[in-house]
């Protein structure tokens, strides 16, 4: 029995351990596989469906673009000037006749001139009631036109941006006071057969010309204003 356990003892002595170099080499190991860099191989079938799939969607797009270029050269986009609105400019001023107390002004140009807006304003804010009629040139400018007949100083430079008098122009037989800001925007102002009319914009003179003598024509053929100004200044 006492043998027994001797032999036990040292067999419990002996029994192989943890191999401490083994142990360092295993770490070192781990070690190096923390710190290399994880370079992912993609299977080379996987690459060429990745490659198909990119060719094919190129491919679709390039035939798309052939399939729809020809309609869009065969149906080029229509050349358009801009929106114009259709004012009738007649049958504004004649709703507006019995509210002004006088015929507004209806310029003939032809269709050298386009209106974009005519409107009667009361005066709430100017106490100045006024017929307006706004006009795009043949090159594109602006002239607004406002006809009175109860103008005065304070109104008039207020229309005409308190600029200067800088002389006269003849149109439609009549000479039109000028005033210029010096700034691109002038102003023409006749007061002829009892009302006021103030041509403001833009325009070249000779754009102003041949809006003002249109002007005169119609201030022509209209009656003249006799009464005194009397007119409500309700819309």
């Amino acid at each position: 029995m006492g043998d027994y356990r001797g032999v036990s003892e040292k067999q419990e002595k002996t029994s192989p351990g943890p191999d401490p170099s083994e142990s360092g080499a295993n770490g070192d190991g781990a070690g190096t596989a923390e710190t290399a860099p994880v370079r992912p191989v993609i299977p080379a079938a996987a690459a060429k469906r990745a490659n198909a799939s990119v060719i094919g969607m190129i491919v679709a797009l390039v035939v798309s673009i052939a399939a729809f270029l020809p309609i869009i050269l065969m149906n080029p986009l229509p050349k358009s000037d801009g929106f114009r609105p259709n004012i009738d400019v007649g049958a504004v001023a004649r709703n507006a006749t019995d509210v002004a107390g006088f015929t507004p002004v209806t310029p003939d140009t032809g269709k050298s001139f386009t209106s974009n807006y005519a409107r009667w304003e009361s005066g709430s804010g100017s106490g100045v009631p006024t017929w307006e009629v706004g006009y795009l040139t043949p090159n594109e400018s602006f002239i607004g036109l406002v006809q009175t007949r109860q103008s005065n100083p304070t109104w008039l430079v207020q229309q005409t941006k308190s600029a200067p008098v800088t002389g006269t122009r003849a149109a439609g037989g009549q000479d039109w006071e000028l005033r210029d800001t010096g700034k691109g925007e002038k102003s023409m102002v006749l007061t002829y057969r009892g009302t006021t009319v103030v041509l403001t914009g833009s325009a070249q003179l000779d754009e102003f010309a041949e809006l003002a003598t249109a002007v005169v024509q119609s201030m022509d053929a209209n009656p003249a204003v006799t009464v005194s100004p009397s007119a409500s200044t309700a819309p």
